[in-house]
């Protein structure tokens, strides 16, 4: 039986989503890696993280049931009336069989979806064009002010740049608290330029075997390029870029920064075009190079939603629900400090609850205030574990001033 302490490759991995134990794309490459070395039973704890993270997602569900395939077929005695059956399980055996295997990792709802809900096709980053500007994005007024002043006033009036000597070149690092709404800024970017819009995950760029984590960030960069103007969007940029200071014995990953490096430098390839923005909740382990002029120069905050930004997403996430009654300015003063991930969740939980009912009584009736209130006290903002990480940045760590914006930030929400 193999041993993930056996495997270079697997180790580097399984120290890199140490290190970044959040990025969701990263644990997912791990789980893969774990299942094509037969270690199912790691694959299945990791299943489970991932399955925390990210409920119901598909792919790592298609990768739960190869594990448990795996592993009842593998214990057939275990299951009732499994022996003398080929590895093939039928339905019925599969799902006995992940009720077994997993029953105390995932949660009964996650195996509740059954089989047609299995999807194992990962989609890799496509480039596209962008239905959305930031006259889609409610509220966040100051994010837009910078993002107009770092990069889309310079686009839009050349001639002024070029007289106060000032251009969009390097790139723009948006940082701020999970599910606060970064990936859908850099669209609202794109859409605004009237550019391609090419989001890319780690996912995308990392792999087993050396020498190809390089030659896909290469092969991302050209695609960018051919397909200019072109906002490339490069999710996850800490665990992509991570300070090479801490990557002791991590040669793979070492590489994979220097190529990074190699790509946005203007002296060894023309961007012409090419608007590179990156988004990390972690600024603070990102590669003190890609921070450098011409890089990763400029740094805009993507703080929580605030009460404008919290009434348009909740808005959008009941836009196709059955509702009624609904005040969404009270419910958005009342959900301070929730992130925009915090306000799905609540409008899901809420519609859950109205749907409850209509099981029990037969009759479908809308989502209320009610609803959303009941729910309401039960959901915990999720950022609160990112500001205490932030705020010994600010107080320890902030010697040059980079993290100003933040500490302002936190001191105007009285986070410190």
């Amino acid at each position: 039986m193999p041993r993930p302490e056996d495997d270079p490759v697997l180790l580097e991995m399984l120290a890199a989503l140490d290190r970044s134990p959040d990025v969701f794309a990263l644990r997912v490459r791990v789980i893969e890696l774990l299942v094509e070395r037969g270690l199912f039973t790691e694959a299945l704890a990791q299943c489970g993280a991932a399955l925390t993270q990210e409920p119901g997602n598909a792919q790592v569900l298609g990768l739960l049931r190869q594990c448990t395939i795996a592993l009842a077929s593998s214990s057939a005695g275990a299951l009732p009336g499994a022996a003398g059956k080929s590895e093939a399980l039928d339905e019925y055996d599969f799902w006995a069989a992940a009720e077994e295997q997993v029953g105390d990792i995932i949660a009964p709802a996650f195996l509740d979806a059954g089989p047609a809900e299995f999807v194992t096709d990962r989609d890799a980053g496509t480039v596209r064009k962008s239905a959305v500007t930031l006259a889609d994005v409610g509220g966040m007024d100051e994010v837009k002010r910078q993002l107009d002043l770092a990069l889309l006033g310079p686009l839009r009036n050349p001639a002024l740049a070029q007289a106060f000597g000032t251009s969009a070149r390097g790139g723009l690092l948006l940082y701020g608290p999970p599910g606060c709404g970064k990936t859908f800024l850099a669209a609202a970017v794109a859409g605004e330029l009237g550019a391609n819009f090419y989001p890319v995950e780690i996912a995308d760029i990392l792999d087993i075997y050396t020498g190809a984590s390089e030659r896909n960030l290469h092969s991302v960069f050209e695609v960018a390029r051919r397909n200019a103007p072109c906002v490339l969007f490069l999710d996850e940029l800490d665990a992509l870029g991570h300070k090479r200071s801490q990557m002791s014995g991590s040669a793979t990953m070492r590489t994979v920064v220097n190529q990074l490096l190699t790509e946005l430098d203007s002296a060894t390839n023309s961007n012409d075009g090419v608007y590179v923005l990156g988004a990390t909740n972690h600024p603070w382990d990102v590669d003190v190079a890609l921070r450098r002029p011409g890089r990763f120069d400029r740094m805009i905050l993507v703080g929580l939603p605030d009460a404008a930004a919290r009434g348009s997403i909740l808005h959008y996430h009941l836009r196709d629900r059955p509702v009624a009654g609904i005040d969404l300015a009270a419910l958005a003063q009342r959900t301070d400090g929730f992130s925009g991930a915090d306000l799905a969740h609540l409008c899901t939980s809420a519609t859950q609850l109205a749907m409850a009912d209509a099981i029990r009584t037969g009759e479908v009736r809308p989502v209320t205030m009610h609803d959303l209130e009941a729910v309401r006290g039960d959901i915990k903002p999720s950022a609160a574990a990112w500001f205490e990480s932030a705020r010994n940045v600010v107080e320890f760590a902030n010697g040059d001033g980079t993290y100003d914006e933040l500490a302002r930030y936190m001191r105007g929400r009285k986070l410190r």
